[in-house]
Formats: structure tokens, C-alpha cells, sequence
């Protein structure tokens, strides 16, 4: 498959460190994740916890290394919070990600979320009520309208463990939400785990995508992890999750269909796992030889 100019490729930091457990990783610093991103061929990565929140320091570490940021997480609490305390939040969010010349802003919706519990996270996860929908909606197109204003774009996570992870709940939000000013993060790894299934989100959505997470998920490890009704971060550190090429997810026809269909922007490298037994450096490098071998040639 040819080279697309298109397509940049990065890397989550979450493979060095975990913000959802701050002690996993903790001796890797951001600026050993950006200097072996940058060994392992990425053009960037996205903001992890541990990166500093002064601009002026971030943006030098960035142009030692020739290195490119593409955005960061953003926990929103719309329903639990309301709307105006929310887009508070959310306008800091962005005016920081405008200063060290992101691109994405990515939003999960938390309130109910599970994904930092012990909560089986096959079994248990949350759901909305129509008037929290409607909330959820015209919150995130706000968060929309402010992204825009500071040169991003709000890009919403389906996730596990929240409410707004399957299919079934991605149609409903996209339906209710501006196209213009809500766009979607795909995400191969939680919608295979979610509906067992990765590209008919990617096909039914493809026109609002404009964030791409390459996550692979090992079957065997997921089989294990429902049997044993693991959380979310338990599922994770039993090996759940993998980078490209290492999982059973075949990426080829989702590679070949977001090139085919025309996708620009970033494709990243997403894989949550232990540093102590997956090395961030030989995982980041595995994915980029996999990238290399089986989906693009230069």
C-alpha cells in the first residue's frame, strides 16, 4: 500500500505512563516519552499527564526533538457538572492546546464512568436518560464552538466503561451533535472490545472522524478478562490491549479504508500497558516496524 501524505502517524504516552494510575511508569519523564517516540519514528504524540503545563517549556523540549503534539484528553463532566461549569474547564483546556500548537482536543464524557473503578467493565457500565442526552448534546456542541475558537477541533472518545461506547450510543450522539463542531475520535481497540466489531463504526461514521486511535486487542487476554470480570484497569494490565501487529484486530482494511476514503490527520498509536512488562521503547518500535511492513511502504 503506497504511502499516504495524508496521514501523520503518533504515539499515545500512555504506553510509558498511566494517568489513570499515576504509579505505573512513574519513573519515565516526558521528555524520555518524546525522545523515544521521536527513536521509534513518530512525528509526535499526544499530552500525558506527566508533560508540563507551562507552554514556553514544552514547546523547547518539542522543537530539540523536532516533534509535533497532537492534542490531549479532556475529562468533561457536562451532565454531572452542567454546561457553563464545563466549557470553563474546557476553554483552559483549550487555550493551553492552542499555546503548544495542537490539533485535537479529546473529549470523554465521566459522569457515571467506571473506567477508573473496580467495576467489571463488561457488566456494569453506565447509561444516560434522554434529558442527559440532551444535556450531553448541546454541551459538547459548545465545547465544539470554543474548540474552533482556539484552531482545534473537539474530537469525542467513545470509550469503555462510559456512556457513550457502543455503536448503538456513537449514532445517537453523532445525530444529536453538530456535525460542524463535534467530530468523532475512532477508536479501533474500544469499539472491538465494546460490539467485537471494528469497521462499521468506521463506515458509518467515517465523515465526522477526524481522530484515529489505532488500539489492538489480544482475543485470548479479552476472552480471560470477561470471564473473570475484570475492570477496566485490571483488563489493561493483564495484557487486554497491545499495539498494531501484535493483536488479532486486522488493520489492513481499516488502513486501506481510511486512505481509500481520503482521511487526513493523525493516526495513533494507542496501547495501554504495563511499562514494567511491555517496554514502551520496543512496543513503540513494534508498532512503527508494523506500520512500516504491512501498511505502508515508502
Amino acid at each position: 500500500m503506497a504511502k499516504d501524505a495524508n496521514i501523520i502517524f503518533g504515539i499515545a504516552p500512555i504506553g510509558w505512563r498511566n494517568d489513570g494510575i499515576p504509579e505505573i511508569g512513574k519513573e519515565n519523564t516526558y521528555r524520555q516519552i518524546l525522545s523515544e517516540a521521536k527513536l521509534a519514528d513518530f512525528e509526535g504524540t499526544e499530552i500525558g499527564g506527566c508533560y508540563p503545563t507551562d507552554p514556553e517549556e514544552l514547546n523547547k523540549e518539542l522543537k530539540l526533538r523536532d516533534m509535533r503534539l497532537v492534542g490531549q484528553w479532556f475529562s468533561a463532566y457536562i451532565i454531572r457538572d452542567g454546561i457553563e461549569a464545563a466549557c470553563k474547564e474546557f476553554e483552559k483546556h483549550c487555550a493551553f492546546l492552542e499555546a503548544v500548537h495542537a490539533d485535537i482536543a479529546v473529549v470523554s464524557e465521566q459522569t457515571y464512568s467506571i473506567q477508573g473503578t473496580e467495576k467489571c467493565v463488561y457488566t456494569e457500565k453506565p447509561y444516560f436518560t434522554d434529558e442527559e442526552w440532551k444535556q450531553l448534546a448541546e454541551g459538547l456542541n459548545k465545547f465544539g464552538e470554543i474548540a474552533l475558537s482556539h484552531n482545534l477541533k473537539c474530537c469525542f472518545h467513545h470509550h469503555m466503561g462510559t456512556g457513550v461506547q457502543t455503536l448503538e450510543e456513537v449514532d445517537r450522539l453523532m445525530e444529536m451533535t453538530d456535525p460542524s463542531k463535534v467530530f468523532l475520535l475512532y477508536d479501533t481497540g474500544h469499539i472491538f472490545v465494546s460490539d467485537g466489531d471494528s469497521m462499521a463504526l468506521l463506515k458509518k461514521h467515517f465523515d465526522r472522524i477526524e481522530h484515529v486511535h489505532f488500539k489492538d486487542v489480544r482475543v485470548e487476554k479479552l476472552k480471560e478478562c470477561r470471564e473473570q470480570h475484570r475492570s477496566f484497569l485490571g483488563s489493561f494490565l493483564h495484557g487486554m490491549f497491545t499495539v498494531p501487529g501484535d493483536g488479532d484486530i486486522d488493520f489492513k482494511p481499516i488502513f486501506a479504508y481510511l486512505v481509500e476514503h481520503g482521511y487526513k490527520g493523525w493516526v495513533v498509536i494507542e496501547a495501554e500497558q504495563d511499562p514494567k512488562i511491555a517496554n514502551p521503547l520496543e512496543y513503540a518500535q513494534k508498532g512503527r516496524q508494523y506500520i512500516e511492513q504491512e501498511l505502508v511502504i515508502k
